[in-house]
């Protein structure tokens, strides 16, 4: 028996609804980007600064909170530091082209949907169903950063479509993500407290049986 499944009997996921805030915020800032291509570079460099700082904190504390339950809080920690510093930039040289701007979005999306795919392997081993719908919304963010990292000489609109598509996809994950993580916080509340004990039980035997 798998090792995460006990994991998850033990401890509840804190905070499952931070991932959902997050993926709203980047939602929206997609959305932003596709509805007002007419705003300036100044405007949107700012908004999406103040999104990221508000990304950032939001999944250090989320990472921080879950460092006993989740394998991959670590993980979470540093993409989340990586957010706030980027948003730092962003708030600190708002004055920058829409070049440098895709850049700072495409190396983002890069990391955070190599995060994905490893979460969606680790929901997989939790026996998750969905893990599938993740890996692959994982997938296209990658493919999304990598258009905006290799193709910087592409034209401003298209620099906005795709920088629009990349955080709509990365915010679409975090939003499934989050429901995922809801499902595993509720699975202890599924489970009696004698069935909880045997559990626990059979785990210290397996533990036991790994150290001879």
């Amino acid at each position: 028996m798998s090792t995460h499944i006990f994991r998850t009997i033990r401890n509840s996921v804190k905070h499952w609804y931070i991932p959902l805030i997050v993926g709203v915020i980047l939602i929206g800032l997609g959305v932003y980007t596709f509805v007002s291509p007419e705003a300036s570079y100044l405007a949107l460099a700012l908004l999406f600064s103040l999104s990221f700082l508000l990304s950032g904190i939001f999944e250090i504390l989320f990472s921080i909170a879950n460092k006993d339950v989740l394998d991959n809080w670590g993980w979470t920690l540093g993409f989340g530091i990586l957010t706030l510093a980027v948003g730092m930039l962003l708030f600190i040289n708002p004055a920058i082209s829409m070049i440098s701007l895709a850049f700072y979005v495409g190396f983002l999306i890069l990391f955070r949907s190599i995060s994905a795919i490893g979460y969606a392997v680790d929901l997989k081993r939790y026996g998750i169903s969905d893990w599938g719908v993740l890996m692959l919304i994982g997938v296209l963010g990658l493919i999304f950063a990598f258009l905006l990292i290799w193709n910087p000489i592409l034209s401003g609109m298209t620099v906005l479509i795709w920088t629009g598509l990349a955080l709509i996809t990365s915010g679409v994950f975090s939003v499934y993500f989050s429901f995922q993580l809801k499902k595993l916080n509720d699975l202890p509340n599924k489970i009696s407290d004698r069935l909880r004990n045997q559990i626990e039980l059979v785990q210290q035997e397996v533990n036991e049986e790994l150290r001879r």
